[in-house]
């Protein structure tokens, strides 16, 4: 008896049929979907945000109402003394002195920068010979790290073997001690950070000058407007933008200068060219006082903070 094998014939194909359909997406979960990815790339900037600005700043202000010293690295013990940090460091005379200094030195450095930057950006605007050379040579002063530069003008001020002495004696000017005076140290350091931040003003300026249309020049020359008025009435308010962001973002990198200071005077001579930066080095990394540093950090924090929303108030009207 034999056994044969049948293989079923395949079904012919319906026509029809549908292939098959996914079901439709409800809005709500598109919407989940969306907030999830745009959480997933706006994560890793938070988080490095947090890390490395946010636990720092509350760590800074948690110092700040505590008394730690040296020993606290040893014990771990940190007592909260309330505000007697903050009644110290206002009571102390140094910090009203320090915030003077420190008034004076922004205010200083800002009016330089900003009108010399602005002169030599106006300057460049011109076309002559070597003008693309001499605009890469004046960025060089803002290229040298600030330490060496304090380094290198402090060899140029010294009062006795100083090459601005040496230069001025040939005119039968006499020795100035640049900065061993009192009442000469903060305005060189304030000339110092000058030259440090005059190529920023002026590349920045300077790029806002091109933004300007000529025919706007055209027309007012037409209108038999001088190169002055030209300059007060037309190219000035088309700067304002650009203005607003090159001092602001001077304030907050010129109130809160360290390195400079300390290169070329250490805050000396008799605490004539103290600033709050120095001050908060000076009582947390040399009197170990870190809950007085902590403090007079705060302060300069919150001043940045202040001029950081002004900045942004001023963006925003801008833009509306």
């Amino acid at each position: 008896m034999s056994s044969t094998t049948a293989s079923a014939a395949p079904r012919p194909a319906d026509p029809q049929a549908r292939p098959a359909v996914k079901a439709p997406v409800s809005p709500r979960s598109a919407k989940r979907r969306r907030q999830l990815a745009q959480w997933g790339f706006i994560a890793p900037a938070v988080i490095f945000m947090a890390l490395f600005f946010g636990y720092p700043l509350v760590r800074n202000i948690v110092m700040s109402f505590q008394d730690y010293s040296p020993s606290t690295f040893f014990t771990g013990e940190a007592p909260f003394n309330g505000f007697d940090n903050w009644k110290n460091v206002f009571q102390d005379g140094l910090f009203g002195k320090a915030l003077w200094q420190t008034i004076l030195f922004t205010i200083g450095s800002l009016v330089g920068q900003f009108c010399i930057g602005l002169a030599l950006a106006v300057f460049f605007t011109r076309r002559f010979p070597l003008n693309g050379i001499l605009r890469s040579l004046i960025l060089l002063p803002w290229l040298v790290p600030m330490v060496v530069s304090g380094i290198v003008w402090r060899r140029i001020f010294d009062q006795d073997t100083g090459v601005l002495n040496s230069f001025l004696g040939v005119f039968g000017v006499g020795e100035t001690p640049w900065l061993t005076s009192t009442s000469v140290a903060l305005i060189s350091v304030i000339l110092v950070n000058i030259w440090i931040g005059i190529p920023f003003n002026m590349v920045i300026l300077y790029g806002g000058l091109q933004e300007v249309p000529k025919e706007m020049h055209e027309a007012a020359a037409l209108d038999g407007a001088s190169a002055w008025r030209t300059f007060r009435s037309v190219t000035l308010p088309m700067l304002k933008p650009v203005i607003t962001v090159v001092l602001v973002l001077g304030f907050m990198s010129t109130v809160k200068i360290l390195d400079l200071v300390l290169a070329l005077t250490d805050g000396g001579p008799a605490d004539s060219t103290q600033t709050l930066g120095t001050l908060t080095y000076q009582n947390s990394f040399v009197q170990m006082d870190f809950g007085a540093g902590a403090v007079v950090g705060n302060i300069l924090i919150l001043i940045s903070a202040v001029f950081a929303v002004f900045y942004l108030r001023v963006n925003r009207n801008e833009g509306k």
